[in-house]
């Protein structure tokens, strides 16, 4: 019972990381699917207003399409996200509020991405990596000197004998495509890692940065113990952290200009081999983007890092020390001064302290404070009334409407009735110009549509308009016609004044 006890403890605990908490919610798919379409290795920020607008958009795409989504807008979400640990909001180099990924969020999109995507569990390829990190560690780990020059000799000795067979003409066993599919997988598994180690340590700084902050602000521990705290955790998040260490191997790699170099040159060749032309140009420029990503992933940690010295270097700088020293020797001298009293006094010993302050010595006291009555008011807004331009008159803003349809209604009934109009359009191109602007066509093909009338897509005809400016313009509109049940059915339409 205690094994399984224990077990379930540590079950729970994994389930409340944030990372299980947000597989574990009904709307995953749709959060981890949203995390996918707004960011990216290269748009590792999104800016806040934008991302609202773009959470809008996707659950109104959704909903069109018959999906089930969550009844908040996109900025409830993001600020629930935030609180679920999912997303973190910070202020950008221009003073914007920004959105990215927490480490939590990369890990549950990684964990996706890696049942999502076709990858072989046992390869040659992954399992040629075990067996060459094992074997180099075991070569760190002993220390035997006859041992490893053992293992170093052996190793010496298999490449001088590849060296000369390939000297000597021998021939060159070229990688087939599965195999190179298999370890391309094997460094993809790798790399993708990298964002989310790196978030975690950006993370834990800015952890490390609010904590001191509100130590310092307290003020309740001696700003030397504050700082002591500090160098120990920066030492074991570096020594003590899986993340840490693997940031300090990339700074190690960035500095390492020839390493950096051939490691570059390395994902070229790869990428020159044949089973490349099967990768999408996403997938070839994102690989060949590792560099970039290790170089943005150690930017990132050090710029919070930075932040961090920063607020230090500004609150000791800032620090009144000689008011701190003059307080401690005044504290100093009270405990002294008890002391002796304390070892001297008897039983029923009082010291005599007075109820009320003394009266203060001051050399000048304010007899007049801020009056606001004392304030003039603003000088009164000059009147430019006279400037103002002419209103338009009623007539002149209907011409700038929308379709008159009564008007037209009744002109078009009139066409066809006594003039014995052939279509719509032959109707219309008879109108006095003020009936005849490009906004009454839209006008008639309502009407149109309220008595379903009959419609020809095949043959088109000219619609003259006229704006009111005076220019013309032709619109070209599928033949409507008329019959007498339809003209009947257009003059019983009701758009007086009554029609609501």
């Amino acid at each position: 019972m205690s094994d399984i006890a224990g077990e379930l403890a540590r079950v729970h605990s994994a389930f409340d990381r944030p990372t299980l908490r947000l597989l574990d919610r009904k709307w995953a798919p749709f959060v981890l699917a949203v995390f996918k379409s707004s960011f990216s290795r290269d748009r590792r920020s999104v800016q806040a207003d934008r991302l609202h607008t773009q959470v809008d958009a996707y659950l109104a795409d959704l909903r069109s399409i018959g999906h089930e989504v969550p009844g908040k807008n996109g900025r409830a979400l993001c600020v629930q996200w935030m609180n679920d640990q999912w997303l973190y909001r910070e202020t950008g180099e221009d003073d914007e509020e920004q959105y990215s990924l927490t480490s939590h969020a990369l890990e549950a999109l990684l964990l996706v991405d890696g049942l999502s995507r076709d990858r072989a569990l046992i390869s040659e390829s992954r399992l040629t990596t075990i067996v060459d990190t094992v074997r180099h560690r075991a070569t760190l780990a002993n220390p035997d000197r006859d041992e490893r020059i053992r293992r170093l000799d052996l190793e010496i000795a298999a490449l001088a004998s590849e060296r000369d067979r390939l000297a000597a003409g021998g021939e060159i066993a070229a990688a087939s495509n599965d195999q190179m599919h298999e370890g391309y997988a094997n460094l993809i598994d790798l790399i993708t890692q990298l964002p989310s180690d790196f978030k975690r340590v950006e993370e834990s700084v800015a952890g490390m940065h609010r904590q001191i902050v509100n130590d310092f602000r307290a003020e309740e521990r001696p700003i030397s113990e504050v700082l002591d705290e500090y160098l120990s955790k920066t030492d074991a998040l570096m020594s003590s952290t899986a993340e840490g260490r693997a940031f300090e191997g990339a700074i190690v790699l960035l500095r390492n200009d020839a390493l950096l170099s051939a490691l570059k040159n390395d994902l070229e060749s790869i990428l020159l081999h044949p089973f490349a032309l099967e990768l999408s140009a996403e997938d070839r420029r994102s690989f060949m983007g590792t560099v970039s990503l290790i170089r943005k992933g150690v930017d990132d940690v050090l710029t919070q890092r930075n932040g961090l010295t920063t607020t230090l270097r500004e609150h000791i700088v800032n620090h009144d020390v000689v008011k701190d020293r003059e307080l401690e020797r005044l504290l100093r001298e009270i405990n002294k001064e008890l002391a002796v009293w304390m070892e001297t006094a008897g039983p029923r010993s009082t010291v005599t302290a007075e109820l009320m302050p003394g009266t203060l010595d001051l050399e000048h006291l304010r007899e007049r404070f801020y009056d606001p009555a004392a304030h003039k008011a603003p000088p009164p807004l000059e009147d430019v009334s006279a400037f103002a331009p002419e209103p338009p008159s009623l007539d002149a803003m209907r011409t700038q409407g929308g379709p008159l349809l009564e008007e037209l209604r009744d002109a078009i009934v009139s066409a066809f009735t006594t003039e014995g109009a052939a279509s719509v359009g032959a109707a219309f191109n008879s109108l006095e110009p003020a009936m005849r602007r490009p906004v009454e066509i839209l006008g008639l093909l309502q009407l149109a549509t309220q008595i379903d009338a009959v419609t020809d897509i095949d043959d088109i005809e000219s619609f003259e308009t006229v704006r009111p400016d005076g220019t013309r313009r032709t619109f070209r509109v599928p033949r409507i016609t008329l019959t007498d049940d339809d003209t009947a059915a257009l003059a019983a339409l009701n758009y007086g004044p009554d029609h609501d």
